[in-house]
């Protein structure tokens, strides 16, 4: 065993080696190495550009007195080239120059300027040495040089540069373009493959819940492991398996679950990256996915967001269309049809929005199975609470169950964030140990947004908060179809000013008598300000937008409406989703606006009535929320007494 070991070891360092050794030579040091030399070149000793620049006046007035000057060289008649004599090189005035390339001595030339015409500079330095001798005048001599490295640079260096130009343009669009590393290779697919051999660290143990779904999930994953169990009493395996749910209830991490447990190729990507700029490529990647698939067959694809490309196509009616994601959606099409149901390859496909698919997607054939993943229920979040607490360092006194029932309505994702948002509390606080209270922390936290202690607020605007939520509590009390009220708050949090916090309860199905005390309930707010200030605030916008909401969603889609009848104009197929017609007349419209107002109107009314009846309670509650900002159940059910939900079940118990 140890030897195996010692010999596999040895050979993954000898393939690092060979990795090491093998990479390739990388072009960009050509083009440094050019760059490098012409740098030295042009700084080399003797060079020209190595000299200091002066004028004729300062030549005149500074080096030519002190005699310093051993020789001036023209230039092709432009440049005046000034050699200083060794000897001189050593005074002070000269050290700029003195030392040449690397810190060797200069031998010229040292300065230079430039000649407008040789006539005047030999007039101009022949006036210049009139008191000079025979010995002490300057010999001139005139050169004709001709450069040929600036014209090769002058046309050599645009070429270099618009091959690098070239080469690094069609480098970063062969790397864009994914798998082959060309920029002709913008058609295949750029999937992230699991190997056979390198699973996903995830498997079906690191999903809590959905037993019913991980049983439809496991099954394609035995036939994928052992086909012949299938096959040999003429079973076909689905070709297509949708998974549906809503955002944060597990899809892709069942996916990877699939990839960690079936030990078979797994194809992973997402629905828009099938879509590109170039018409067409969106098919070629269908294509070259689905070849590379059956290339490794058995193998698994899983498209995320496959209402990406799958949407429903020739909506007449809809401003969306896509000539594209069609041609992408008409291929996959084919390529489901395309294959023998047994090759062993398996398409899994999540979305969030299965109610605007394209039919042809969804029928028998092609993607025959549904797995709808629900909200979790409280045994489901329990097992995911479970999942996620492991890695938290908890207090002794922290109740998971309780965690579990204290979250209705919260999907896996939600549960992740709380622990994690928990564990971040405590620590904030320097706390040893995650306990219960940073877990209401982080649903508060979640739900209603950070809690805002530095915005100012005025006594008058606190008074009418409190008023406003008090009203809430108020009412949601003396209403038994309405959730359970945990707690009170006038404490500013995210948009909200204020808020009062439900414990909603888990029911498959909503009566009609649900509905209207929800409304009155929400309406308790506005109610308790234009009973207590005659006058309604800004406060109630979120409220109304909810209760508008809610009563077209009555009237409208479930028919709880006496005018209106037992119709419903509810659109599951997504046809009007995007369109500017309606599914009814102008007529039936305004009678749905006269019935919208009328549910309204009478949800307002009991509100009223009920906050009239208790007004001495609600001005108890209010003082209590401005004295103490949070008031929990137990102090509410203290000043309002049992609600008529607990006298009634305490009555049914006896």
């Amino acid at each position: 065993m140890n030897q195996q070991i010692s010999e596999n070891g040895r050979e993954e360092n000898d393939l690092k080696k060979k990795e090491k050794g093998s990479r390739p030579f990388s072009i960009y040091w050509i083009y440094l190495i050019i760059l490098i030399a012409i740098i030295l070149f042009n700084y080399l000793p003797g060079r020209s550009s190595a000299a200091k620049s002066i004028t004729w006046q300062e030549f005149k007035q500074d080096i030519l007195p002190s005699h310093d000057v051993a020789k001036i060289d023209v230039v092709n008649k432009e440049i005046a080239q000034v050699y200083i004599k060794p000897e001189s090189l050593k005074k002070e005035k000269y050290k700029d120059v003195a030392k040449g390339f690397l810190g060797s001595v200069n031998k010229g030339p040292h300065y230079y300027f430039t000649v407008g015409s040789v006539e005047v500079f030999d007039r101009q330095l022949e006036e210049a040495e009139a008191g000079f001798s025979e010995k002490e005048r300057i010999p001139v001599t005139y050169t004709t040089v001709n450069s040929w490295w600036p014209n090769i640079i002058s046309w050599l260096f645009p070429l270099l540069l618009l091959g690098f130009l070239w080469f690094y343009i069609f480098r970063r669009l062969g790397s864009a373009s994914g798998a082959g590393g060309s920029i002709f290779d913008f058609g295949k697919s750029k999937p992230r493959l699991y190997e056979k051999g390198k699973y996903s660290p995830i498997t079906f143990k690191d999903v809590a819940g959905y037993e019913e779904a991980k049983t439809e999930i496991i099954e394609i994953v035995e036939f994928l492991k052992h086909p012949e169990h299938f096959t040999k009493l003429g079973a076909k395996i689905p070709k297509g398996v949708l998974l549906i749910g809503a955002p944060g209830t597990g899809k892709t991490l069942m996916a990877k679950a699939v990839a960690g447990e079936a030990g078979v190729p797994f194809f992973s990507l997402s629905g828009s990256e099938f879509i590109e700029m170039f018409v067409g490529v969106g098919a070629s990647r269908v294509r070259d996915l689905f070849d590379r698939a059956k290339e490794k067959a058995p193998s698994i694809i899983f498209i995320d967001e496959i209402d990406t490309i799958g949407r429903v196509r020739g909506r007449a009616l809809s401003i969306q269309a896509n000539d594209e994601r069609d041609s992408t959606l008409n291929q996959l099409l084919a390529e489901l049809d395309g294959f023998n149901p047994n090759i062993g390859v398996i398409v899994l496909a999540a979305t969030n929005r299965a109610d605007i698919l394209d039919p042809a997607l969804l029928r028998p054939g092609r993607f025959d199975r549904h797995i709808h993943l629900d909200l979790p229920n409280k045994q489901e979040r329990l097992a995911i609470f479970k999942v996620h607490l492991k890695p938290l360092l908890l207090d002794s006194k922290v109740d998971t169950e309780y965690l579990a029932s204290q979250t209705p309505g919260f999907s896996g994702a939600d549960i992740a964030n709380v622990c994690n948002e928990a564990a971040l509390i405590a620590a904030r606080k320097k706390k040893k140990a995650v306990e219960t209270q940073d877990f209401f922390d982080a649903i508060d936290r979640i739900m209603s947004g950070l809690e805002k202690k530095s915005k100012i607020i005025s006594p008058s605007e606190k008074k009418i908060i409190a008023y406003h939520e008090a009203g809430h509590a108020i009412v949601s009390w003396m209403l038994k179809n309405v959730d359970p009220l945990q707690k009170v708050s006038i404490i500013p949090r995210g948009k909200s000013l204020g808020g009062a916090w439900y414990l909603p309860e888990e029911r498959q199905i909503i009566t009609e008598a649900q509905f209207f005390d929800q409304l009155c309930a929400a309406l308790g707010g506005r109610t308790a300000e234009e009973i207590v200030f005659k006058e309604a605030s800004s406060g109630a916008l979120d409220d109304l937008e909810k209760v508008t909401k809610q009563a077209y969603m009555m009237v409208v889609n479930l028919g709880l409406s006496e005018k209106i009848g037992n119709i419903s104009f509810y659109d599951s197929t997504g046809v009007y989703e995007n369109s500017f017609l309606k599914p009814y007349s102008e007529a039936t419209a305004q009678l749905i606006d006269e019935e919208v107002r009328k549910l309204v109107e009478q949800a307002h009314e009991s509100a009223r009535s009920i906050l009239e009846k208790n007004r001495d309670k609600l001005d108890a509650l209010a003082k209590l929320l401005l004295e103490k900002e949070v008031v929990y159940k137990k102090e509410i059910e203290a000043l309002l007494g049992e609600r008529p939900s607990v006298k009634e079940e305490a009555v049914l118990a006896l």
